[in-house]
């Protein structure tokens, strides 16, 4: 077995090992709970009833986790937004997601940098990309890949005319730089430096650190500006190419399988997987699981984990 094979085993033997020990926790605790609740003293009951919430609040998230059994599912995500027709409207909703997935990603405990980030140039963002990084954090945002769709009256036209808005969202896994899946050959590559583009002042990079890597055999190109080192720049850059040819193998794949099947349809812009409705009325409806709620503000401040267990269940 050579090195890269024998990181991967131990990696998975590190993942069951700790995945166990959440069981076994939580075995220990349900039974440290049902011991007190023989006791027959009535001056623990409320804090009995809150543990047991908390333990089958645990026990929720662990039986979900159940379904995240792919690979990658367990590891680190890389989130792109992708602002499309609508214009400035557009752009605005980019930020708006933006906001989303980074309260959820707090809310989540994971962390969250930002590898790539182009401004709108009157608001929002043209497009951003993220690293967020803790356990299952591409099983979970997996869900959210796709077109999110956006009505309200917009604040950008003077006659406060409704607007319907569009943004592509892409999750893809940081793939290990020792996975044999995705074998880069360095003739392959044409690296790039240039000077960073900022908000203006002291914010513009005045060395030359931002990486533009082009993969010659699929056109895929990746950009990554937002450190100062020109070193984790590249660094960044390539665990994007990474995921971006993995992603681009996975759905060759699925493609064939579902041509076989009869059953491939190409993603368009008219087939997003979610609605987002501030006017005439309020409502997020997801367009696959036919999930939906009417508490709006709550959604975009990150309060979408609802939609992301009825996707997975699905």
């Amino acid at each position: 077995m050579d090195n890269r094979s024998a990181q991967l085993v131990m990696k998975q033997i590190a993942d069951l090992r700790d995945e166990i020990q959440q069981w076994e926790r939580l075995s220990s605790s349900i039974q440290e709970l049902l011991d007190l609740s023989h006791s027959g003293d009535e001056s623990f009951r409320d804090d009995l009833e809150k543990e047991a919430e908390r333990l089958n609040q645990q026990i929720d998230r662990l039986e979900l986790s159940t379904l995240l059994a792919k690979p990658y599912d367990k590891g680190n995500a890389l989130l792109s937004i992708n602002s499309g027709a609508g214009g400035t409207d557009a752009q605005d909703w980019g930020e708006m997601l933006l906001r989303m997935y980074t309260r959820w990603a707090e809310d989540s405990n994971y962390k969250i940098s930002i590898l790539e980030r182009s401004e709108g140039e009157e608001a929002g963002i043209k497009s951003v990309t993220l690293l967020i990084e803790g356990k299952y954090a591409y099983g979970y945002l997996k869900a959210e890949k796709g077109v999110h769709r956006l009505v309200r009256l917009s604040p950008f036209d003077a006659a406060h005319r409704r607007h319907t808005s569009f943004v592509q969202v892409e999750v893809l896994p940081e793939v290990a730089a020792e996975d044999p899946e995705v074998e880069i050959n360095p003739d392959d590559l044409i690296v790039d430096v240039y000077k960073s583009s900022g908000a203006g002042g002291q914010n513009v990079q005045k060395n030359a650190t931002a990486i533009r890597i082009t993969h010659k055999p699929t056109g895929i190109v990746v950009t990554c500006q937002n450190e100062r080192s020109q070193v984790q720049n590249r660094e960044n850059a390539m665990k994007v190419l990474r995921a971006r040819l993995y992603d681009t193998k996975i759905q060759e794949q699925e493609k064939e399988l579902a041509s076989l099947k009869g059953e491939y349809q190409k993603a368009e812009w008219g087939s997003q997987i979610r609605s987002y409705v501030l006017h005439p009325y309020q409502l997020v409806k997801d367009h696959r699981t036919d999930h939906e709620t009417g508490n709006i503000q709550s959604v975009l401040n990150g309060d979408i984990d609802d939609f992301i267990e009825a996707y997975l269940k699905m």
